[in-house]
């Protein structure tokens, strides 16, 4: 690919990189609060878990814009995927956030164990953002003159 600067290409992928965090940040405060809620019986405001799978929505399209932008700008820059673990890191985010929001559709009543595996995917997103904000870092300085 012969695109003239992927400056355009990384400052779109910052700003997704950055609101991706803050929703996952705004997630789990609304979560934990629902959790809160759940199991001390009271009642939570109709407008929360709305606004938590909203939110999810948004979180999951600019992960899988960043994933888009990955494969575009490193394909474009070296002719190939797989230069560096930020691949993997990347990768596993992606499966992860898509594990949490798939399971998050099933959540039912008589369905428990599917709220644990929403739970615990989150808690591995951290560390999988962790992982792909530290690899992403270095893949970084590559495109910095």
């Amino acid at each position: 690919m012969n695109l003239p600067s992927f400056l355009w290409l990384w400052r779109i992928a910052a700003w997704s990189m950055g609101l991706s965090l803050v929703a996952y940040v705004l997630l789990a405060i609304m979560g934990v609060w629902m959790f809160r809620a759940r199991t001390s019986r009271q009642d939570q405001p109709d407008w929360l878990p709305f606004l938590h799978y909203i939110i999810g929505i948004c979180m999951v399209s600019l992960v899988l814009l960043l994933l888009l932008i990955g494969i575009i700008g490193t394909y474009g820059h070296f002719g190939s995927l797989g230069h560096s673990p930020h691949l993997w890191a990347g990768l596993t985010t992606v499966i992860l956030v898509l594990l949490s929001a798939g399971s998050a559709t099933q959540i039912r009543v008589r369905q428990p164990w599917v709220r644990r595996i929403h739970i615990g995917a989150n808690i591995a997103i951290f560390f999988a953002f962790a992982w792909v904000s530290l690899t992403g870092w270095s893949v970084v300085q590559k495109y910095l003159p």
